[in-house]
């Protein structure tokens, strides 16, 4: 019997890991236009992203989100 947990798609990923796939894949310019957050438009950086997305939840929550969102697009 697999647990919830092997399901959630979040279940071991850092928040680190997500946002490079997500870069990786989209660009800052569109994962800008994507998630208006200044983070991602003005001057952005991993290091900067990750330190707005730590302490910010709302942010933390549309950026998992669009991971989600991402996944069937990554696995092609």
């Amino acid at each position: 019997m697999q647990s919830n947990s092997n399901k959630n798609p979040l279940n071991g990923i850092t928040l680190q890991r997500i946002l490079e796939i997500l870069i990786e894949f989209y660009g800052f310019d569109t994962l800008g236009e994507l998630i208006k957050i200044k983070c991602f438009t003005d001057n952005p950086s991993i290091k900067s992203s990750l330190t707005f997305l730590r302490k910010t939840d709302w942010a933390r929550k549309k950026v998992e989100e669009l991971y989600v969102r991402t996944l069937p697009k990554l696995n092609k």
